[in-house]
């Protein structure tokens, strides 16, 4: 097997196996407050919205201090690396406190906002958000902590650490729920995240790298780790509010279809969480062999991209033949289970240019390219949104379609990007 290949599925599957620990104990929590009722779900599902969407803020520094830990290991300097953590500790210090105390401050209004109105829903949000907002605070430096590991190279520490954190929360979660409501699943989760908090910082302690960088000196400063992490966060939140703007769309097609696909895309993360496990591999590898020129970056991506397409291949496969069977796991109603199942039998395509396309980013977000790649993803949802909407009269395939055609322009503008700079030998640092 080639050598990028065996150092990329090294580093990502410990990421993919973290991600699915994380989705798995939602899942579960969500099961266990669906005992409180309607209105306790619809608040359990507010916060923890928000909560995804609080991610883009904690990745600036957390995916920022992964790229510069791992350029500075691959240029063996312990002096940039302890000047990378510390200018993401600063970060961290300098957004958390007000990412809190303006979440702490609109936290009612917000409720409101999103639930709709004055229902019996958002009082417990409110509550909710009382205690998670503090946590927050453990919440982003757990982000940050991890992204240090992982460009240390050690991404097993961060999956037993979301192991570690997730099991505690599904052993205690039922507990909690059952005697404080709404307000124990909020404060589960965060005395977990304290407790893997805690483990994660002796695993620093005892990481050789990081111990050898605490013996240097060196100035830091947080604007690079703001520099360098901002595109990558940004590119998420693009993704994110995309996402969310095309439920819209669906919705225009009936609440059949929308129940339809809530269901198949909550099963498609299965899939594309393998996807971007393959894209921090990617970052990380990228970044650890950075100066070791053009030749290996076309290596990486061409193994990232044989990687993780193999992932979305394989998972084209599945969900076009097992369809009928995962919507029936999830009581889907026959008309709901229609549409998934058609949805799923379409989205192959898709699947397999993003699996594509996420995973040469990783080689670019280790390179320094960063920016490049934030344009892409901006043009490719602003192709994507109104695609999808002139192709809804087709249905839910006419959706795929859409998907398919603006992730199949983004793979070609990323890749045509990528060969032009290698065959001209311009660095993706200077060309972002």
């Amino acid at each position: 097997m080639d050598a990028h290949r065996r150092q990329l599925i090294s580093l990502a599957h410990p990421v993919y196996f973290s991600l699915l620990a994380s989705v798995a104990a939602g899942i579960i929590n969500t099961v266990w407050v669906s005992r409180l009722g309607g209105p306790a779900v619809a608040a359990v599902a507010v916060a923890t919205n928000t909560e995804n969407v609080l991610l883009g803020v904690a990745l600036v520094f957390g995916s920022g201090t992964t790229v510069l830990v791992a350029h500075a290991r691959g240029a063996r300097d312990p002096a940039a690396v302890r000047a990378a953590v510390r200018g993401g500790w600063t970060l961290y210090a300098l957004v958390t406190p007000v990412v809190i105390a303006v979440g702490l401050l609109l936290r009612e209004p917000l409720a409101r906002l999103v639930l709709g109105g004055d229902g019996p829903a958002v009082p417990l949000a409110t509550a909710y958000f009382a205690i998670s907002l503090p946590g927050i605070a453990v919440f982003f430096a757990q982000t940050l902590l991890d992204g240090i590991l992982k460009g240390a190279g050690d991404t097993r520490t961060p999956m037993r650490l979301a192991l570690l954190a997730n099991g505690l929360i599904l052993v205690a979660d039922p507990f909690a729920i059952h005697l404080y409501g709404v307000q124990g699943a909020a404060a589960t989760t965060v005395l977990c995240r304290c407790v893997a908090l805690g483990a994660g910082l002796l695993a620093l302690r005892r990481n050789a790298l990081l111990r050898e960088a605490a013996r240097s000196r060196a100035p830091f400063s947080p604007r690079r780790t703001l520099a360098t992490g901002l595109p990558m966060a940004a590119d998420f939140t693009v993704r994110q509010t995309g996402a969310l703007a095309l439920v819209a769309i669906v919705a225009r097609l009936g609440v059949t279809a929308v129940a339809a696909y809530s269901i198949a895309y909550k099963v498609l993360y299965v899939a594309t969480m393998a996807f971007y496990a393959v894209r921090q591999a990617a970052a990380i590898h990228t970044a650890h062999t950075r100066g070791a020129g053009h030749d290996q970056r076309r290596a990486i991506g061409r193994q990232a991209v044989l990687v993780s397409g193999a992932a979305g291949l394989t998972a084209a496969v599945l969900l076009a033949v097992a369809a009928p069977w995962v919507m029936a796991a999830f009581g889907a109603g026959p008309e709901v289970a229609h549409q998934g199942v058609l949805f799923l039998r379409c989205v192959g395509p898709y699947l397999l240019l993003m699996a594509c396309f996420i995973a040469l980013g990783g080689v670019f977000e280790g390179s320094g390219g960063a920016p490049l790649l934030l344009r892409v993803t901006l043009l490719g949802t602003a192709v994507q949104l109104p695609l999808a909407y002139a192709l809804s009269g087709l249905g839910l395939p006419g959706v795929c379609l859409a998907l398919a055609l603006a992730m199949a322009l983004q793979c070609g503008l990323l890749g045509r990007r990528a060969a032009r700079q290698e065959g001209s030998g311009v660095s993706l640092v200077r060309a972002a």
